[in-house]
């Protein structure tokens, strides 16, 4: 049972007793990512996130390493386009411990210049490896693509310039204005001491700070195109199609549709693309959800000699999609696949802090896995063939990495 409790300042708490684990994991999601980042200031969310490891009053960035490797935990952080989270997963016995570290890392960072000209490098040297890796890097030109201008399209670790131009006060100044009680959720799952609640409340429903409720201008999709050319062997190629947001209620239906169309190893383009033709390794779609747009990618990636052939391939196969749509035994698999995938994930700790988590933060709302089961069965083939006919009437953004030749 999911149990939520909004302390006195706005900031909410999702607990999920798991009675038969004895992991618990901890995570503070804040409403704040790279979107959201001043325009003079792209990638300082992810900097942000690196810096709360680097030391506060009481502990230096070892200190905050060894605090968790002493009792056996596992710490990280991420940060996405409208969200941060940083989080613990320990042994029950320890969650008060991994609250109390969490805490100190959150109000007690010092963000000294020392720390933070060093993790400049570090940032650097992680764009830098984003850049060398030409699979991953087209799937920022594919969001400048799509949002042009918007500041869906930053990449999330932001640029070189700006990131060597961050100050303490800066980090400050943006923690204080995004980091309050109202953009934040606490969200842990696991076998939950009966003191949790009491201990995440007393560290973090106390605090006082001005509500700041983000005003995100809502992004226009544009079909444009950005090629990037390196010295590289393959063609790295995706398509971008206008989805659907996070509340959107077509959102299941798009979920299966894409696992018939390039989600699985079963899917339309992985037995088109790969097996039929063998001209990728690596070929899929997903889809991203935001606030208040979404946004269908397809990637491949192949020999630049069959790169004519791939597009053609890939574009026959999306005409034969939304002419034919999907059979009932393709509607019948996916639904299986995915409730699968919710029940065995159901089965980790982290898992069910991240959706408790999400939903709270982005769907101001819990939903059990009894309720998305029922929604994922309670779709039809006509609710995905119109999904279908919504998504593929526009023409696609796209962005390619290819050789220099």
């Amino acid at each position: 049972m999911i149990y939520k409790n909004t302390c006195r300042n706005g900031l909410r708490i999702i607990l999920e007793h798991v009675p038969d684990v004895r992991s618990v994991t901890i995570g503070v999601w804040i409403k704040t990512g790279s979107r959201f980042d001043p325009e003079d200031q792209s990638g300082i969310s992810h900097f942000l996130e690196h810096m709360l490891f680097k030391g506060t009053k009481s502990r230096n960035a070892r200190d905050i390493a060894e605090a968790f490797d002493s009792i056996g935990g596992q710490v990280n952080a991420f940060t996405s386009k409208e969200y941060t989270c940083f989080y613990a997963k320990v042994m029950d016995t320890h969650q008060i411990y991994a609250v109390e570290i969490l805490a100190d890392m959150f109000f007690n960072s010092l963000f000294e210049e020392e720390e933070i000209e060093r993790e400049k490098k570090v940032v650097l040297e992680e764009i830098n490896m984003y850049e060398d890796t030409p699979d991953d890097i087209v799937h920022d030109l594919l969001a400048q693509s799509s949002y042009s201008a918007h500041p869906l399209a930053n990449p999330i670790l932001g640029s070189r310039q700006h990131v060597q131009s961050f100050t303490s006060d800066e980090l400050r100044t943006y923690m204080k204005d995004h980091y309050t009680p109202n953009n934040i959720v606490i969200s842990a799952a696991g076998h939950i001491n009966e003191r949790l609640e009491d201990e995440l409340e007393n560290y973090f429903g106390q605090f006082n700070a001005s509500t700041n409720v983000l005003n995100a201008r809502a992004p226009v999709f544009t079909a444009g195109e950005v090629i990037k050319k390196k010295n590289i062997e393959q063609a790295h190629l995706c398509y971008g199609f206008s989805g659907m947001a996070v509340t959107d209620d077509d959102l299941y239906s798009l979920i299966l549709m894409n696992n018939v169309f390039g989600g699985s190893m079963s899917s339309r383009l992985f037995q088109e693309i790969r097996e039929k033709h063998g001209l990728a390794y690596s070929v899929f779609s997903y889809h991203s959800s935001f606030l208040d747009h979404g946004l269908l990618t397809i990637y491949a990636g192949t020999g630049v000699q069959q790169l004519s052939l791939l597009k053609d391939s890939i574009n026959q196969t999306i005409d034969q999609f939304v002419e034919k749509g999907i059979t009932d035994k393709e509607l019948l698999y996916s639904k299986e696949q995915l409730k699968a995938n919710l029940l065995f994930s159901h089965e980790s700790t982290n898992s069910r802090m991240s959706r408790n988590g999400k939903n709270e933060l982005l769907l101001n709302t819990d939903r059990s896995i009894e309720d998305m089961l029922n929604e994922i069965e309670a779709v039809t083939n006509e609710n995905v063939q119109s999904v279908i006919d919504r998504l593929f009437k526009h023409k696609p953004s796209m962005a390619l990495v290819t050789s220099l030749e």
